[in-house]
């Protein structure tokens, strides 16, 4: 007995010893609850909306005074006229937007009835209905209050409008999320782990002796991934438009030439993985645990960003996964053109460029 208690005090010194092991022990936890108790949430508030006031009177302000004083919106301006939503909902931050009809308190008062537009992005079905469910509700408590004072019943009806997904599919939402994914991990693992298990197997040596430059021998290493990932794209892109019936609204050459510069993203924080990494197995829980986690929580496709605390939405910023999803959006979903992503775009330039720089920097002619 005394022997077993010498091994368990050995296990346990081997234990406290290691430094990664009591990360993985008592920091994921720690992180896992902060971050699934507390930041992540389906909750959609502070929400960006703007407003076209084309009554300007007692009714509709005080309408605006409660939907700015709601947690859920925060109304970013208020518009001249309808021509310049279209603008608005363009630049990707605006969620939704509330037009006020002329002459609506008067239609109120004498008529007992009045209308209001409700237009909300439909790309993220979801949060488009929880929006709209929120703007009806705080209308139906205005209407509450006037019923209140008044003998004659008030009835304020919304007309709601969605853009982009008028039947409210949720296909628009998962596909950008679920090409990020795809590719995120396809291309991240599998070229970490090739290039590892070059190390491992001893032949990187070999390689590195060879007439080709090291570079040439990473390079090789990742140019079947960016094949095979472009023919991923192709496929999804294929299902999503004869099965999944979504259309590609933007312009396909530049939806293509996108995803080849978030694939090559993606293979040089490979590259990046395997320079940093010496074993197949370390390699694949960063590349699956290190990806995967950060793809799913922080890119958009299944929590809002904008409702996460404020370090978290700053961490956001290098998921390369998060640009891409918004890429894929406003060409796809939306139909827009390179004007509206050439900031997502330089981003993963400036992603891949720094990538393949420190790559290149940490990477080692003679193996250890």
């Amino acid at each position: 007995m005394k022997q077993f208690f010498t091994f368990i005090k050995k296990e346990f010194l081997h234990v406290l010893r290691d430094k990664k092991t009591l990360l993985i022990l008592f920091g994921m936890p720690v992180v896992q609850i902060l971050i699934f108790g507390f930041a992540l949430t389906n909750e959609v508030k502070n929400s960006k909306i703007v407003v076209v006031d084309y009554a300007k009177d007692v009714a509709s302000k005080e309408i605006i005074n409660k939907i700015e004083a709601s947690r859920y919106f925060e109304i970013d301006h208020i518009l001249s006229g309808t021509n310049e939503l279209e603008t608005a909902f363009k630049t990707g931050k605006i969620k939704m937007a509330v037009v006020f009809p002329e002459n609506f308190n008067s239609n109120l008062l004498h008529q007992n009835k009045a209308q209001i537009q409700i237009i909300a992005d439909a790309s993220d079905p979801n949060q488009a209905t929880t929006l709209i469910n929120y703007a009806s509700s705080i209308i139906a408590d205005y209407q509450s209050q006037m019923n209140q004072l008044s003998l004659a019943p008030y009835r304020i009806q919304p007309q709601v409008k969605m853009l982009y997904n008028p039947q409210l599919k949720g296909a628009p939402n998962f596909v950008p999320g679920v090409m990020a994914l795809i590719l995120m991990l396809i291309c991240v693992m599998m070229t970490a782990i090739s290039i590892v298990k070059e190390k491992e197997t001893g032949t990187m040596e070999i390689l590195l002796v060879s007439p080709f430059k090291p570079i040439l021998v990473i390079l090789s290493k990742a140019v079947p991934y960016l094949i095979l990932s472009t023919i991923n794209v192709a496929s999804i892109l294929l299902l999503s438009f004869f099965v999944l019936e979504l259309p590609i609204k933007g312009n396909l050459v530049l939806l293509f030439s996108e995803s080849i510069l978030f694939i090559i993203t993606c293979l040089t924080l490979g590259i990046f993985i395997s320079v940093k990494t010496d074993s197949m197995q370390t390699a694949m829980l960063l590349s699956l645990m290190g990806m995967l986690l950060p793809t799913l929580l922080f890119s958009g496709f299944m929590f809002p960003v904008e409702n996460m605390p404020i370090p978290l939405q700053i961490f956001s910023n290098i998921v390369p996964a998060k640009w891409y999803y918004i890429i894929v959006k406003r060409i796809m979903i939306e139909g827009l053109g390179f004007a509206a992503v050439w900031k997502e775009t330089l981003i993963l330039v400036g992603t891949t460029l720094f990538l393949l720089f420190i790559s290149l920097k940490s990477f080692k002619i003679r193996m250890s």
